[in-house]
């Protein structure tokens, strides 16, 4: 009998998985602004080093690839190479024998036609479209563009009003997005090449509790200018408060009973306080804006009648509106929409679920919202179904993780069918169709489709929609505004509308449903144009000098997270579910930033743009 032995990974083996995880922490964290095309080569270079060399479109195919690039890069070619490489590509795609080559082929596929014309500049003119002085990652990432290692750095030193100060100039919401933003921001953070993404957030929501209530700047001397806006969102007032800075005079229409659109009706207050919300708002009125609320613009007053008055007008509407899921039995007693309750809670009407069984059909951040609300409101089990896998869930991983530590299930792969009623109409189950996976959409995630078993019933007192919003814009088309096909105001890159002059548009009224943080940008943009268009070039610089970088640690350390209440607590509840960073936790997380506006490629930028 042959003696067996258990194989235990070798020396050089151990190397090969620490090079391949620092290569993949490597790719995690570059920023947006590199050249597609010595990506494409790189990648390319990459993946011929893992072929077995069996197959000739692998073997042979890929470095004619890889060769046709490198003349690319030189500029030394004809246009005709890119008809080229794009054939060969699609030869390696049709006949390679494994992922490897097929995989590789599809990348310079991709790039290709993503990319056509920085390909041509590189043979026409031999450069990049893009800037060797490439953003600094976070930045980048940030919709607004807030100058993250700048009050990072302020954190580090215990300034911590001045770190507000400095994210004011390009986020007016600096406590708002403390508590509820997504971070883009860390998606490509550099630290991911030594350990893990600095937690930005975190570090932002230290800066706003430690500083307290920091004064707003003094606003430029009056331009005799008046603006009105229409839509009290974070859109909405994200503009009124650059503009008001300008020196223009602000109005602000909106339709709610409040200010603060979905911070105030779409985000529950266990994820961000009433009494925080109520408090930056006042704040940023405090420059001088002048507010109508409970006023429905194209009802109330027409939108003509606000063109006659103001020089400018802002459209930031946001998604109020719930989509159906087009199911029988939608219009059952017992059946709402997410948004319609996250709309009664923002203004403190808490429906009763006590002992009911809630099923919530989505599989967002906002089916989170409401799954984690339906707890806090006395439901005896809530149920989230969901037609795709958890990880496909377009929800945060940390909000899906903080509903089920909080005692909902999910019951994913699980398309809705029909609502069942009794017969005064109310509902009393949820039939759905299990689902199995298959091939990905365009959108890289699988496509479910029915599954060859029974139908499954859900029992339900109440069944909460949470697929998705849509756009009010009843009253606006009669005005001449042009409605896309998907619901939505039609703007060029300027925010404008070109069929209206002198109104701008932003937000989700154009983009459709978009994060917090997105609609700060549109609005903060939307106001440069119209200080552009009303004939000024004003400024919004910071005064608050960043600190010097000195030393940084390199060595691999933990990221220090945010704590959270107990769950068998925080879902009695609608007070805040989440811990602030301590000072030595902010600190020890504040001095792992690697400072990227002043190493690496952010030294190019020549310090610091305080404009916009």
């Amino acid at each position: 009998m042959s003696r067996l032995y258990v194989k235990t990974p070798s020396q050089s083996e151990a190397v090969v998985e620490q090079l391949y995880r620092n290569m993949e922490r490597r790719i995690a964290a570059s920023p947006p602004g590199l050249c597609p095309v010595d990506m494409a080569l790189n990648f390319l270079n990459l993946c011929q080093a893992q072929t077995c060399g069996k197959c000739v479109p692998c073997r042979i195919g890929l470095a004619q690839l890889s060769g046709m690039i490198r003349e690319v890069l030189d500029g030394e070619p004809e246009l005709r190479i890119l008809d080229r490489i794009e054939q060969t590509a699609r030869v390696i795609v049709d006949t390679a024998d494994c992922a490897i080559g097929i995989d590789a082929a599809q990348l310079v596929l991709m790039g290709l036609l993503g990319f056509r014309d920085d390909y041509e500049e590189h043979i026409t003119h031999h450069r990049c479209l893009g800037s060797l002085k490439n953003p600094v990652p976070c930045v980048a990432m940030c919709p607004a563009g807030v100058d993250i290692p700048g009050y990072v750095a302020l954190v580090k030193e215990g300034r911590c009003d001045d770190a507000v100060r400095l994210i004011r100039k390009d986020n007016p919401f600096p406590t708002a997005c403390a508590y509820i933003c997504e971070h883009p921001c860390e998606a490509h953070c550099r630290r991911n090449m030594v350990d893990n993404a600095i937690n930005i957030r975190g570090l932002k929501r230290y800066a706003v509790d430690q500083a307290g209530d920091v004064p707003q700047p003094a606003c430029a001397p009056a331009t005799g200018k008046a603006v009105a806006i229409v839509g009290g969102g974070p859109g909405g007032l994200s503009a009124a408060y650059y503009l008001a800075l300008m020196g223009h005079k602000v109005t602000v229409y909106e339709r709610q009973s409040q200010l603060g659109g979905m911070m105030r009706y779409g985000i529950p207050s266990y994820r961000f306080p009433r009494e925080l919300l109520d408090q930056e708002i006042a704040s940023i009125l405090s420059l001088g804006i002048e507010v109508h609320t409970g006023v429905n613009v194209g009802t109330d007053c027409s939108f003509d009648e606000l063109k006659k008055q103001y020089d400018c007008i802002y459209l930031s509407i946001g998604a109020h509106t719930d989509k159906k899921t087009g199911i029988e039995g939608e219009n059952s007693k017992g059946v709402v929409s997410a948004v319609e309750m996250l709309r009664r809670i923002g203004d403190n009407e808490m429906p009763d679920f006590t002992g009911q069984n809630v099923v919530v059909i989505g599989g967002g951040n906002v089916a989170m919202d409401v799954t984690r609300s339906s707890i806090r409101l006395g439901a005896k089990k809530v149920t989230c179904v969901y037609r795709r896998r958890q990880e496909d869930m377009t929800a945060l991983p940390e909000e899906v993780e903080g509903a089920v530590a909080e005692g909902a299930e999910l019951l994913t792969l699980q398309a809705p069918l029909r609502i069942e009623a009794d017969k005064d109409g109310k509902v009393t189950a949820l039939w759905t169709q299990p689902q199995v996976i298959g091939e990905a959409d365009k959108q890289g995630r699988p496509r479910p489709g029915a599954a060859a078993v029974e139908e499954k019933r859900i029992p339900a007192d109440t069944i909460i929609v949470a697929i998705g919003q849509g756009i009010e814009t009843h009253g606006l088309e009669q005005s001449g505004i042009r409605i896309q096909r998907g619901g939505t105001v039609l703007a060029d890159s300027s925010t404008s509308l070109p069929e209206l002059e002198g109104v701008f548009a932003g937000g989700d009224c154009v983009t459709g449903p978009a994060t917090v943080i997105k609609a700060i940008a549109a609005g903060k943009a939307a106001a440069a144009n119209i200080d552009e268009y009303l004939g000024f070039h004003h400024e919004i610089v910071s005064e608050v000098q960043v600190p010097v970088p000195g030393y940084t640690d390199l060595r691999s350390r933990g990221r220090i997270t945010s704590s959270e209440r107990e769950a068998s607590e925080r879902k009695k509840d609608f007070q805040c579910i989440e811990c602030g960073m301590t000072c030595e936790e902010a600190l020890k997380e504040s001095s792992r930033c690697l400072r990227c506006d002043h190493f690496g490629y952010g030294i190019f930028k020549g310090g610091r743009v305080e404009k916009w």
